[in-house]
């Protein structure tokens, strides 16, 4: 697992509005049994609610979507099957999203 690794929401529940979710994790802390993930949303279920700055628009897989920051949250790491992308390319406005979810600025 790499961080900014993306999967595919294992939620049935809750993956028509959330198909994927980003790792966002230290490679440092590969040993803890969760890893720390971002949602990402389909940008046309959000309208116009998109926050600049904390939730980025991101282009996968000829999607639009968002990068839902506030829905930060842990998984564990058996419910991540095979990575289907990656957004290291995206690196630094996820963590400017973090950042800005934590410092305001």
């Amino acid at each position: 697992m790499a961080q900014f690794d993306v999967y595919t929401n294992p939620s049935k529940t809750s993956k028509s509005f959330y198909p994927y979710l980003v790792d966002i994790q230290s490679p440092h802390l590969s040993e803890l049994a969760t890893r720390i993930v971002i949602p990402l949303g389909k940008r046309s279920s959000f309208r116009d609610n998109a926050m600049q700055g904390l939730t980025p628009e991101i282009d996968f897989e000829e999607e639009k979507l968002l990068l839902l920051t506030p829905q930060i949250s842990s998984i564990p790491t058996k419910q991540l099957n095979n990575a289907v992308g990656s957004l290291t390319h995206f690196r630094d406005q996820i963590a400017g999203a973090l950042d800005f979810a934590v410092t305001g600025i």
